[in-house]
C-alpha cells in the first residue's frame, strides 16, 4: 500500500517518517518530491566489481554543472529520509526523464529502518545542466507487512551510509579488496 501525500504529512508529524529538511509544498498525491544534493562523484576509469570504484568528487556550483553521456555520476539526495515503520522507494520522475536523465534505476528500495541521504546512480542521454537543490524525483512510502525488521539493526554493509557511497560488492567477492 502506497501512502498518499496527506498520509505522508501525518506520518511526518507523528514521527513515523523522517524527511529532513521537510517542506509540505513538496508533497504530491502519492509521493514526496526530493531534490538533488550539491555533491557529485564522477567515476573514473574502468569499473571492477572486485575493487572499490575510483572517483573524483565535485560540488555542483550554483550556476549548475553539465553532465556528459557515457559517464557514471554518483549523486546524493538533499533530503535525509527514513522510517522504522515504512519502506521507501526512490525514483526519478517525468521532470528529469524528459531531460534524458536516468536517476537511481538499479536500487530504488529503502528498507524499513534505513535512514539515509540516498546515493544516486545518474546517467544522461545528452549533455544536460543540473543544479543543486533542483527537484530530481519522487519518493514513495510503502506499508510493510509481517514481523518488523529494521535495516539499521541488521548490521548490513550500507548501514552507516550518510551521503554518496560507492559499491561495496567487492566485500562479497572472494579475493576482492576488503
Amino acid at each position: 500500500m502506497i501512502l498518499t501525500g496527506g498520509a505522508i504529512a501525518a506520518a511526518v508529524t507523528a514521527g513515523e517518517i523522517a524527511i529532513e529538511p521537510f517542506d509540505p509544498a513538496r508533497l504530491s498525491p502519492n509521493a514526496y518530491d526530493w531534490r538533488l544534493g550539491e555533491t557529485l562523484r564522477v567515476c573514473d576509469g574502468d569499473l571492477d566489481a572486485a575493487a572499490p570504484t575510483a572517483f573524483a568528487e565535485t560540488v555542483i556550483p550554483p550556476g549548475g554543472m553539465v553532465l556528459e553521456p557515457g559517464v557514471l555520476y554518483l549523486g546524493v539526495t538533499l533530503e535525509r529520509t527514513g522510517s522504522e515503520r515504512y519502506a521507501q522507494m526512490l525514483n526519478g520522475d517525468r521532470t528529469t526523464g524528459v531531460l534524458g536523465i536516468w536517476v537511481h534505476v538499479s536500487a530504488p528500495l529503502g528498507h524499513a529502518g534505513h535512514a539515509i541521504r540516498w546515493t544516486l546512480e545518474i546517467r544522461v542521454a545528452r549533455r544536460v545542466r543540473v543544479y543543486p537543490g533542483m527537484t530530481f524525483g519522487k519518493l514513495i512510502f510503502l506499508q510493510t507487512f509481517g514481523a518488523p525488521a529494521s535495516y539499521q539493526q541488521l548490521g548490513l554493509k550500507y548501514t552507516a551510509t550518510d551521503g554518496i557511497d560507492i559499491s561495496r560488492l567487492y566485500e562479497e567477492i572472494p579475493g576482492g579488496a576488503a
